[in-house]
């Protein structure tokens, strides 16, 4: 056993480069073998992490340093993974804070650090990607002590060790223009700043579950730091909830350690190590783990509650079943029931029937992955648009979630991007001018109003602008909100579209099908460019004459159709619409497809 264990977290705002450094940290300390391939982004084992570049779950790995084990934890860097990072900063003795030298101190920044500061760490900075052309080291530690100032850091917290690195590059240095050689600085830092928790040994086990995996050999795999005394394998054991009713017991089947970013079986784990655990059916994050002796449960961090939920069904439209394999009510129940007991993020409910499932969770990126991941699992399903969840405060007055949105843009779209938050009740809270005609803007507003805006800002800043959004708090209600302007332009049968058909009515709006596909009464087609929808038939082929003249057989050319993700269809939609997700499409359709059904309810709606 190696007596001195270092527990640390790497916290970022997105794209920062955690997963970048911690790669190269682990082929410097001698984790692989010299002949061992090695992946990018090794900490990134998900599918879609790879895909999109970014840490979607908290994953711990381990290195050996001189004489000391350090165990890392990489966390998620985008805000809609916020219970993630808040769950692992309490196995955690300290923190490593990175900052891009270019960007400087960005949203996700502050709320872990403000999370990390309330835990107690003393966090390391370091100035990452110094290998940037228009880094800026200097002015960004300024900032980030700022920062730490308005966070209400302590002194001891206040006089953080900075080093200055670049994760990709593979160097550390104490200097700005100090020596580039490798990143041992940064590891000597970990082992003489942060201090190893001190742990009672004597006591029986209790360890806090903080991660959940679902092992295919194993079960289910409890994650978490020991707490006190020695966890043993074939050990007696039970689960405690936060209220300390016992919720499940058996025996220690299984003991791991983490070596590299590999689980080792061991037969005995100590206090103050992060361990694997096998052996449990019920247990679940935030229960503590511990001998049959012990009767009072560890705290645990309480996690903020979802700002946003949608409502899942079966997919009901007349082209269900031609894709998928899960269909039914019960396999997406499973699937969504699991997923809550996995992601503390995340919270569900069902109807009394048990055939439509809430689903609640932080932000639209992280419901757009759930609704991915299970479009891959081959399932199909009915969306409803995302509704955004209020509150009430003591007086009875309606709160809704409001964001912080941090926009990096050049000088020339500012105007047009302020016009348009305004249109989203966002008011403008800073404006800063960042060097080289580019400026930051810094908004609060409902996120009601934000539900597809990322896509719409990209257009006004011709791809050229950052957007970071955050949860700030709960506000006044802002009162109504302008929704879709466009009317859809919807199917009026069942079919394969026409290329000859779309041509023709392609100047009534922007269309979302092409020559080929299929489509059924009450599918959203396109979109029309004035308010009021319009059915229109897509089906219409040409009539077949004798007639052979110039000019009557011209090259029908089509529109390019738009491709938008799950999250920019989801923000179109107006209540009376929903989405057909299944593995290979995503169909825009009315709730009510057919159209006298259509007529019948709005004519309630108006009169009462």
């Amino acid at each position: 056993m190696t007596t001195s264990i270092r527990n640390i977290t790497i916290i970022a705002h997105v794209d920062h480069g955690k997963t970048t450094l911690i790669d190269n940290l682990m082929k410097q300390s001698g984790s692989f073998r010299e002949n061992e391939v090695v992946d990018e982004r090794l900490m990134d084992s998900g599918e879609l992490e790879k895909e999109r570049g970014i840490t979607i779950l908290a994953k711990p790995a381990s290195i050996n340093w001189k004489d000391s084990r350090i165990n890392i934890i990489d966390t998620p860097g985008h805000r809609d993974f916020a219970a993630e990072v808040e769950r692992v900063l309490s196995m955690a003795d300290g923190a490593l804070l990175l900052i891009d030298s270019a960007e400087g101190v960005m949203p996700q920044t502050k709320f872990v650090l403000a999370k990390a500061l309330k835990q107690g760490l003393k966090p390391i900075v370091v100035i990452n990607k110094l290998d940037k052309a228009d880094q800026r080291a200097d002015e960004v530690l300024n900032e980030t002590f700022d920062l730490f100032v308005s966070l209400d850091a302590n002194e001891e917290q206040l006089d953080f060790p900075v080093i200055y690195a670049s994760g990709r590059s593979g160097w550390a240095s104490s200097e700005i223009d100090g020596p580039r050689e490798n990143l041992n600085p940064l590891l000597d830092l970990v082992i003489d700043h942060v201090k190893p928790a001190e742990f009672d040994k004597s006591k029986p086990f209790a360890m806090l579950s903080t991660l959940l995996y679902a092992d295919s050999f194993l079960g289910r795999s409890l994650v978490g730091r020991i707490s006190q005394g020695t966890a043993k394998a074939n050990q007696q054991i039970k689960a405690l909830n936060l209220d300390g009713e016992k919720v499940d017991e058996g025996r220690l089947t299984k003991i791991f350690r983490y070596e590299g970013t590999k689980k080792v079986p061991i037969e005995v784990g100590e206090a103050g190590d992060i361990v694997v655990i096998a052996g449990l059916e019920k247990a679940n994050v935030a229960d503590t783990i511990c001998d049959t002796e012990v009767d009072i449960p560890i705290q645990a961090t309480p996690i903020d509650p979802p700002t946003m939920s949608i409502k899942i069904t079966v997919n009901s439209s007349p082209l269900a079943g031609t894709e998928g394999k899960k269909l039914t009510s019960t396999q997406i129940r499973e699937r969504l029931v699991q997923e809550a007991q996995n992601n503390v993020g995340i919270s569900f409910s069902e109807n009394e029937n048990k055939d439509s499932f809430e689903i609640s969770g932080r932000g639209e990126l992280m419901l757009e992955i759930l609704l991915t991941q299970m479009r891959r699992e081959g399932f199909e399903m009915t969306v409803s648009p995302p509704r955004v969840l209020f509150q009430k405060n003591e007086n009875g007055e309606k709160l809704e979630p409001i964001e912080e949105i941090t926009m990096d843009l050049d000088e020339e779209f500012s105007s047009k991007v302020i016009d348009s938050m305004n249109k989203r009740k966002g008011k403008l809270i800073d404006l800063k001018d960042t060097g080289k005609n580019k400026k930051r803007l810094i908004f609060h507003a409902p996120t009601r109003g934000l539900m597809g805006y990322t896509s719409r800002f990209l257009t006004l800043t011709k791809g050229t602008g950052v957007i970071n959004r955050i949860f700030h708090s709960y506000g006044k209600f802002e009162g109504d909100m302008e929704g879709r302007r466009n009317g859809a332009l919807i199917s009026m049968e069942q079919g394969k579209a026409v290329a000859f058909a779309i041509y023709n009515l392609q100047a009534r709006g922007e269309m979302f099908v092409t020559h080929n596909d299929p489509v059924y009464s009450g599918m959203i087609v396109g979109l029309s460019p004035k308010p009021g929808d319009m059915i229109i038939n897509v089906m219409k082929g040409k009539k077949l004459t004798n007639m052979r003249t110039q000019g009557t057989d011209e090259n029908v050319v089509l529109t390019p159709v738009r491709k938008m993700s799950i999250a920019e269809q989801l923000s179109m939609l107006n209540s009376d619409e929903a989405l057909e997700i299944t593995p290979n499409s995503c169909r825009l359709r009315k709730a009510v497809l057919d159209p006298h059904e259509r007529k019948k309810l709005s004519k309630l709606s108006e009169a009462s």
